[in-house]
């Protein structure tokens, strides 16, 4: 990973001192808000990207602390890019080999195993529930399949240099007041790569790999939320030569439900009921996740009140799932017959509640409809 050029605390709105639990909430919130199916402007899928890469650097720990103290996650990097790096204490080289005795100047070297690369995947809250295995479409430098990721055209072959003896740095000693000076640069004769292909693969020029359009299947596991990521092993960048590929990391986003909301493993469900049903209770049918479920309560229950439906929620990747919980909505009828007003004023009547007198309209109307 090249050094970060992002900050990434300000990407969550957060401080430095900023705890495990203020990191996941803030995470929450931002996807909440960029979510490319809520916020529809222009950046906002580039946005819940930033806000997903920002909250895999810093809710895990060890690259949290790489990442504060060079601004980068890779540990090799040391707070420059690999370039970066070379110019800064190119300079300094014949010194450091100096002053150590000659136990040796720069180790750089070309780097050959291919790097991690990203893509998004979209599915619905059922199939994440369930898991669910799916093909994405990814254009990547695959092995090349002319010369089987060797380098060497057909009938050629990839031997060590002899020039840097397989190493990839050429190394040089001189004497000097101080003792003896070693220095190590680049192999320009393999380009550091340690090899040398005779005669090179015409379709990928040496290189071992080629652009290639393919497409990969993602396995995504039962109960994964939104934001997470998959790893697709060996499906990155391939390696120079036969090295060891990239992983492909995929961001999972998961739609919004149509009538269930997920909060953590737990999904929450609005159930309107009526006057009688809120006084006197009842058994309901309801949608859930996989077809309807049951719900029962009993009498006097209020708006706001709710009911839980033990592990009928989403299942947890580790084991177990969560819990359905039914929220009631008691709902006063808009228009009343006439029967149902008597009802409703005899019941008044047994708990002394003063109920207003029907308008001479509603008189002449219940007459007609008597």
């Amino acid at each position: 990973m090249a050094a970060a050029s992002k900050d990434y605390y300000a990407v969550l709105g957060i401080g430095r001192d900023a705890s495990t639990d203020e990191i996941k909430k803030a995470f929450r919130r931002k996807a909440r808000e960029t979510h490319p199916d809520v916020a529809k402007g222009e950046g906002a899928e580039e946005a819940f990207k930033e806000i997903n890469e920002a909250y895999e650097v810093l809710s895990d720990s060890e690259k949290r602390t790489n990442y504060d103290r060079f601004g980068t996650t890779d540990p090799r990097m040391g707070g420059y890019g690999a370039a970066d790096a070379g110019d800064f204490f190119g300079g300094f080289e014949d010194i450091f080999s100096v002053f150590m005795g000659g136990m040796g100047g720069s180790s750089r070297q070309v780097r050959t195993e291919g790097r991690d690369m990203r893509a998004q995947l979209t599915i619905t809250l059922e199939e994440a529930a369930t898991g669910i295995t799916k093909e994405i479409e990814l254009t990547r430098d695959a092995p090349c399949t002319t010369c089987k990721a060797t380098g060497a055209a057909p009938g050629g072959s990839a031997k060590p240099c002899v020039a840097c003896a397989g190493t990839g740095q050429r190394r040089t000693q001189r004497r000097t007041i101080l003792g003896v000076m070693e220095t190590a640069v680049p192999c320009d004769r393999c380009g550091a790569t340690g090899k040398i292909v005779d005669p090179p693969c015409p379709a990928c020029n040496g290189s071992g790999r080629t652009r290639a359009t393919e497409r990969v299947s993602v396995e995504v596991p039962a109960g994964i939320t939104d934001g997470m990521g998959v790893r697709v092993s060996g499906k990155g960048e391939a390696g120079l030569r036969g090295a060891v590929a990239g992983d492909l990391i995929v961001g999972v986003r998961v739609e919004p439900h149509e009538f269930l909301h997920r909060e953590g493993d737990d999904l929450h469900l609005m159930l309107s009921i009526d006057l009688a049903q809120a006084a006197l209770g009842a058994i309901l049918e309801t949608p859930g996740l996989f077809g309807p479920l049951e719900v029962s309560f009993g009498g006097g229950v209020q708006t706001g009140d709710t009911v839980k439906l033990k592990g009928r929620g989403m299942p947890r990747l580790r084991g177990g799932g969560g819990d359905l919980i039914v929220h009631l909505k008691v709902e006063v009828p808009r228009k009343l017959t006439k029967r149902q007003r008597e009802l409703l004023g005899e019941l008044a009547e047994t708990f002394g509640t003063t109920v207003a007198e029907p308008t001479p309209l509603r008189k002449i109307k219940d007459w007609l409809t008597g």
